[in-house]
């Protein structure tokens, strides 16, 4: 059997965990509003304190996001991006940075594109893990599998809703890099209120893993992330950086936004490390 190598996101936990500091996630659709502003968007981020980057690709039909990641995916397809594309952005941004990087796609563009070449050309354009919302379980097995037997360091990251707790065991059996536990119920978008049972919750996920566990859905404020810092491992969020990107476009503020949001990023660390 091939020995897989540490990933960049389990690296970067275990640096963190050394620190004892948690992990800052951030999220970005691809291509919003262009592919050369997704760049400028990461290396943003990761200036104002994200350990980890999620870029979203694009797609038509995106069940488990809010609106304001819906309309960030229309855009980025307005403007014609393609997930090759998307590829070729990861390769430049490598020569750049480090920074881990996770894709969040749906199956379906897996599927078309092909499972083994998709986590081929994964590998080398350099993303380091992936989020599959609408992935069965069979068809992890088979992603598992390929990721087995190649050797490549791409986790495959579980995503968890408070509706799939008697799943639990099975949904983080073979998962890696860090458990994606959702924060509220419903679909992405900012909330001042999250799953009541939540640090239950989420001591019933460690029970099942040693994988790092973060917080997503609905995260989108420094004082959400300080109320919700000390629940887990990590803390991810989303639709509030869109949100801000979106109100640049609409301004016509365009080449603001690496600016807006490395300053939204940087609150967030400061509220994620401060007592």
């Amino acid at each position: 059997m091939i020995r897989i190598q540490q990933s960049r996101i389990q690296q970067t936990f275990e640096k963190l965990t050394a620190s004892h500091k948690k992990a800052l996630i951030t999220y970005v659709t691809a291509g919003d509003p262009s592919l050369a502003v997704t760049e400028q968007l990461v290396l943003a981020m990761e200036e104002g304190g994200a350990d980890i980057i999620e870029l979203g690709i694009p797609y038509s039909d995106p069940l488990a996001d809010g609106p304001v990641i819906q309309r960030a995916a229309k855009r980025a397809l307005q403007a014609g991006t393609k997930i090759d594309d998307i590829f070729a952005l990861v390769a430049n941004i490598r020569s750049k940075t480090q920074v881990p990087l996770v894709f969040l796609v749906y199956f379906n563009p897996v599927l078309q594109y092909g499972l083994q070449k998709f986590l081929t050309t994964c590998h080398h354009s350099g993303v380091d893990g992936l989020i599959i919302p609408d992935l069965p379980l069979e068809e992890r097995s088979q992603l598992q599998e390929i990721l087995t037997s190649t050797g490549y360091p791409i986790d495959l990251i579980p995503l968890v809703a408070p509706t799939s707790a008697q799943r639990v065991p099975a949904l983080v059996a073979k998962g890696s890099g860090f458990v994606y536990c959702i924060a509220a119920m419903g679909v992405t978008g900012q909330r001042e209120e999250f799953f009541l049972g939540l640090e239950e919750f989420v001591h019933g996920i460690k029970a099942h893993t040693a994988t790092p566990v973060a917080l997503g859905f609905g995260i989108g404020s420094p004082k959400a992330v300080h109320t919700l810092r000390d629940y887990a491992d990590g803390l991810i969020v989303g639709s509030a950086i869109i949100q801000r990107i979106e109100d640049c476009i609409t301004n016509k503020k365009t080449p603001e936004i690496s600016r807006v949001v490395t300053d939204f990023v940087r609150e967030l660390r400061v509220a994620l490390d401060s007592f």
